[in-house]
């Protein structure tokens, strides 16, 4: 089992908050492994305990240049003695980025495919190619997101006892928010999309979770798109790692906290309510901006 280090719950304290009369906590799951950070090491609980069930000895998975999944994985991979294989979209771009670089030192061997191919991810065809080339191994899907994800990002939601009215999260490919909705159905769940175009992401979390009707997912707070960043991304950012002291992730939950703020300010929060927000990690990639 990989180390776990219990977080904390901080309150937000900001005049933006108090003019609209809404309490903000942050759950600091940023904090909860030193490079399995976040989500991240929720939705590899599980697939690492059945990676190790059916005896297998090499992990592989799938990712783009940025993913905290692929670095999460051979961070993972290397703590509990597994080999790892990370096929990654796109050419080879020298140097490697420190994501990459990273996951390459931790003992990932890196495969790269074009964006066309990678597209075929999770046809049989692909991964019997993949078979082929690597022999036997345990395959992780793009992002983690798996039945076995879901299952791990629910029992990180029944670890939130505190009281509030609604969760937050980011999302890239949905299975930590399919967790908290199937966990939380009497409490109201916001996903923001970190991908341009992410409207497909409300019928692939559908798939994942049979409740419906308490949650959402904004996709107007991608700031560019995955691993893109803006100005007005980059100023909220600077003001509110100085007025916080919480460092932001600029692929994934500084755009969250961006949303949240936007959408106090626009009301859409009801005076009097809580909203917790999860920081989902992946600080590592404040260097690859």
């Amino acid at each position: 089992m990989l180390r776990y280090a219990p977080t904390p719950v901080q309150e937000i304290f900001d005049s933006v908050l108090d003019h609209a009369g809404v309490r903000l906590l942050i759950k600091r799951e940023d904090l909860n492994h030193p490079l399995v950070s976040g989500n991240k090491w929720w939705k590899l609980k599980h697939n690492l305990a059945e990676a190790r069930t059916q005896n297998k000895k090499t992990l592989l998975t799938f990712g783009g240049a940025y993913s905290n999944h692929i670095y999460a994985t051979a961070a993972a991979a290397a703590e509990l003695g597994f080999k790892s294989i990370g096929i990654i979209r796109g050419e080879e771009t020298l140097p490697l980025n420190s994501t990459l670089s990273f996951a390459k030192q931790r003992g990932m061997s890196l495969h790269y495919v074009s964006r066309e191919l990678y597209r075929s991810k999770t046809s049989s065809q692909f991964i019997e190619e993949l078979e082929q080339l690597f022999g036997d191994f345990y395959l992780i899907p793009e992002g983690g997101t798996n039945v076995l994800a879901v299952k791990g990002a629910t029992e990180f939601a029944q670890t939130l006892n505190m009281d509030f009215d609604y969760i937050c999260c980011p999302v890239g490919t949905g299975g930590t928010l399919a967790g908290l909705i199937e966990e939380l159905p009497e409490k109201k769940v916001i996903g923001f999309s970190v991908l341009k175009g992410g409207e497909f992401l409300t019928e692939d979390i559908q798939a994942l979770t049979s409740v419906k009707g308490n949650w959402s997912v904004m996709t107007d707070y991608h700031f560019g798109g995955y691993a893109k960043t803006n100005s007005a991304l980059e100023q909220f950012i600077r003001t509110f790692e100085a007025k916080h002291a919480i460092l932001l992730d600029r692929v994934y939950t500084g755009k969250m906290m961006a949303g949240i703020f936007d959408l106090i300010q626009k009301r859409h929060f009801v005076k009097g309510n809580t909203i917790l927000a999860i920081h989902t990690g992946g600080l590592q990639g404040k260097s690859v901006f």
